[in-house]
């Protein structure tokens, strides 16, 4: 089990962009910075098997068109496992929008959209990924967003199995990110700068085919995620979230689904 403050320095590895990724303050706080000739990424040196994973994040301010800005959990391979947090920037003035995603066996295609109820770029905001055997939660300064049960009851994969690493990257995806591609990335506005602190992973970590969680562990204190819910406040409050500020929700695009909706969409 592990529960501590994390330490970009000592926790995570760049992956790609080389000094476009900046260490500050001992490692408590990491920038990542987007030019015109490349982005930038880290991933954890870890891999977890359930938790909780907080960090906080201040986006790429003023006209961000074009920049995505990501937090993920991810597995790796063809038949692989996502969380994901993707932040789509935009013209100045006007709101980012917050992309989430679940992938389970390699498939994905569960997309909810939301606008924020605050302007992303002018504060540090903690995003969090609950991630337990029987739900995934995503959170927003400790406010659920949105919740993934568990359905494979009735058919539907879950992640259970396949261990995942968190991973951010800064990169431009001008082709879609902002209007669906209509607005391009203005570079002479470059670098763009997103940053990250107060990481935590309050993470079962899964090293050498093994959990660091002994499977009967308590789920008290630090470790109330192995069983969290939404109680009666959450589910309002996830409520109000949905009703408020989702912008686009795949489960009622029957469009996009002229052959039924996905079974979790009306179970």
């Amino acid at each position: 089990m592990e529960a501590h403050a994390g330490n970009f320095y000592r926790d995570c590895d760049v992956t790609w962009g080389g000094q476009r990724t900046r260490f500050l303050q001992g490692g408590q706080m990491l920038t990542l910075s987007l030019d015109q000739a490349s982005g930038s990424g880290f991933r954890t040196k870890k891999e977890y098997l359930f938790g909780r994973i907080d960090m906080q994040l201040k986006l790429v301010p003023g006209n961000s068109a074009g920049t995505v800005t990501t937090y993920y959990l991810s597995s790796q391979g063809p038949t692989h496992d996502e969380i994901d947090y993707e932040f789509l920037g935009n013209l100045s003035g006007n709101p980012y929008t917050l992309h989430t995603n679940v992938f389970t066996q390699g498939k994905g295609n569960r997309e909810q959209q939301f606008h924020l109820w605050f302007d992303p770029t002018k504060a540090f905001h903690t995003y969090s990924i609950v991630w337990n055997p029987r739900r995934i939660i995503f959170l927003v300064d400790n406010i659920p967003i949105r919740e993934f049960k568990n359905g494979e009851s009735i058919g539907v994969p879950f992640p259970t199995k396949q261990p995942m690493r968190v991973y951010s990257s800064l990169w431009n995806a001008d082709d879609w990110a902002t209007m669906g591609g209509l607005v391009k990335t203005d570079w002479s506005k470059a670098p763009f700068i997103a940053s990250f602190r107060s990481f935590n992973a309050n993470a079962c970590v899964y090293s050498g085919g093994r959990s660091s969680c002994p499977g009967r562990s308590s789920a008290r204190g630090g470790n109330a995620w192995k069983t969290q819910a939404l109680d009666a406040n959450g589910r309002e409050k996830l409520r109000w979230v949905q009703r408020n500020f989702m912008i686009y929700n795949y489960c009622t695009d029957r469009k996009r689904f002229p052959r039924g909706l996905p079974t979790e969409c009306t179970h």
